[in-house]
C-alpha cells in the first residue's frame, strides 16, 4: 500500500511535467565536474538541471497551500519561489563570491519586476486585448514603498563610499550596511504583519479570487498529492538544488572565461531567469485568466521579498560566516535597481495594464540585460573587498 502511494506521489511530481526531461542534467553535472573538473560544461548543465526542480519546487509549494489556506499559502509560495536564489546566493557566500551573491540579487529583482511582470502584463493583454485588465492598486502601492524604502538601503552606503565620507574608511559602510540590513528585516516582519494580520481586508479580494478560481476549475479542486508528501518532496528538492547549486556556484568564474561572458551577465541575467522560472510561468498563466492581483502578488511580491528579506538575510548571515557582504552594490547597480522601481512604479500608479506596457517592461529588460552584457566591475571594488577580508 505504502509503495503504490510513493508510486503515485513520484509519478504525479516527476513524470507529468514537461520540463522534467531537463532533470538527468543534474547528474550528469556532477559527473562531468568528477571526471573532468571545473568547466564551462558543469556551469551550463547544472544551470539546466535546476530549472526543472525549481518548478517542481513551485509545484510542492502549491500543493501544500492547499493545506495551508490562502493566507500562509501565498506567504509559502513567495518564500519557496525564492529559495532557488536564496541557495545559490548562501552558497556563494560561502565561496566567498560576494559580487556574485549581490549581482544574483539584484538580477531576481530586476527578473521579477521587468521580465515576469511584463511577460504577464503582455499576454494578458493580447488575451484580454478589448479591455484594459485591472488589479488592487493599494497592493502595488504598498510593495512599491516597500521596493523604495530598498533602494534607500542600498543607495545611502554607496553613496558613502563613492562621496569618500566615511568617518571610519573601511568599517562604517560595513557597519552601516548591518545596521540598515537589520532596519530593513524588521520592516519586512512589519509588512507581513499588516498584510496577514491587520489589514487582512486590503488582500481578501486577491484571496477570493484565488479562491474562487479554484473551486470553478476542475484540476484545482483538490490536491494532487497528500501534506506529508508535499512537505517531502519540498525537502528532496531542495537539498538537490543545493547540491547542484554548489557546482554551479563553483563553476561560474571558469565558464565566465571560457564562454567569454561577463560574470555580471550570468549573474544578473541567466542565474535569476532560472530561479525564476516556476514564478514567470505561472504569472503568465493567471494573467491569461484575467487574475492580475495574483499575477502581480507573484511578480512584485517577490521582489519585495527578496529586497527585503533577501539581501539584509545575506548580510547578516555573512556577518555570522566572517564575510564582509554589505548593501554596497556599486552605484551601476543602485542606479539600474532606482530606475526599475520609479519605471515599474510609475506604470502601475493607474491600477490597469495592458500589453503595451507588458511590452515596455520586456522592452526595458533587453536594456538592463545589454548593459550588463557590457559592464565590468570597476578595479576599485576588489581592492576595497580585499582590504575588508584583511580587517
Amino acid at each position: 500500500m505504502l509503495d503504490s502511494f510513493a508510486y503515485k506521489s513520484m509519478k504525479i511530481v516527476i513524470f507529468t511535467n514537461k520540463l522534467n526531461f531537463l532533470m538527468p542534467f543534474g547528474p550528469i553535472a556532477i559527473l562531468v565536474d568528477e571526471l573532468a573538473g571545473h568547466n564551462s560544461w558543469v556551469f551550463l548543465l547544472s544551470l539546466l538541471g535546476i530549472i526543472p526542480l525549481a518548478e517542481r519546487l513551485g509545484y510542492a509549494t502549491e500543493q501544500l497551500a492547499f493545506y495551508t489556506g490562502p493566507t500562509a499559502g501565498g506567504l509559502l509560495n513567495a518564500t519557496f519561489g525564492n529559495a532557488t536564489e536564496l541557495i545559490i546566493s548562501i552558497f556563494a557566500l560561502r565561496s566567498q563570491m560576494i559580487r556574485v551573491v549581490q549581482l544574483s540579487l539584484l538580477g531576481s529583482i530586476l527578473s521579477n519586476m521587468l521580465l515576469v511582470l511584463g511577460c504577464a502584463f503582455f499576454c494578458g493583454g493580447i488575451v484580454f486585448n478589448k479591455k484594459e485588465q485591472t488589479f488592487n492598486k493599494a497592493t502595488a502601492v504598498v510593495n512599491s514603498g516597500l521596493l523604495l524604502m530598498a533602494v534607500m538601503g542600498l543607495l545611502f552606503p554607496a553613496l558613502l563610499h563613492y562621496t569618500h565620507s566615511e568617518a571610519h574608511f573601511g568599517k562604517s559602510e560595513l557597519a552601516l550596511s548591518r545596521f540598515s540590513s537589520c532596519i530593513m528585516l524588521l520592516a519586512y516582519a512589519a509588512y507581513l504583519f499588516f498584510q496577514l494580520m491587520s489589514q487582512m481586508n486590503l488582500y481578501s479580494s486577491v484571496y477570493e479570487e484565488e479562491t474562487h478560481s479554484e473551486e470553478s476549475s476542475d484540476e484545482d479542486e483538490a490536491p494532487e498529492i497528500s501534506k506529508w508528501e508535499s512537505v517531502i518532496w519540498l525537502s528532496i528538492l531542495t537539498v538537490w538544488i543545493s547540491v547542484l547549486s554548489k557546482y554551479l556556484v563553483d563553476a561560474i568564474e571558469i565558464a565566465s572565461e571560457s564562454l567569454k561572458i561577463p560574470v555580471s551577465f550570468i549573474s544578473v541575467i541567466l542565474l535569476p531567469i532560472v530561479g525564476n522560472a516556476a514564478e514567470h510561468a505561472s504569472a503568465i498563466m493567471f494573467a491569461m485568466k484575467d487574475k492580475l492581483d495574483i499575477s502581480l502578488g507573484v511578480a512584485i511580491g517577490s521582489s519585495t521579498q527578496i529586497s527585503m528579506f533577501g539581501i539584509p538575510f545575506c548580510v547578516v548571515t555573512g556577518w555570522i560566516m566572517g564575510q564582509p557582504m554589505d548593501l554596497n552594490f556599486q552605484l551601476f547597480e543602485t542606479a539600474t535597481l532606482f530606475i526599475t522601481v520609479i519605471v515599474v512604479a510609475f506604470l502601475l500608479q493607474e491600477g490597469t495594464s495592458n500589453y503595451f506596457k507588458g511590452l515596455m517592461l520586456i522592452l526595458c529588460y533587453l536594456i538592463v540585460a545589454a548593459s550588463f552584457f557590457v559592464h565590468v566591475d570597476p578595479p576599485l571594488s576588489e581592492n576595497k573587498l580585499e582590504s575588508l577580508k584583511a580587517e
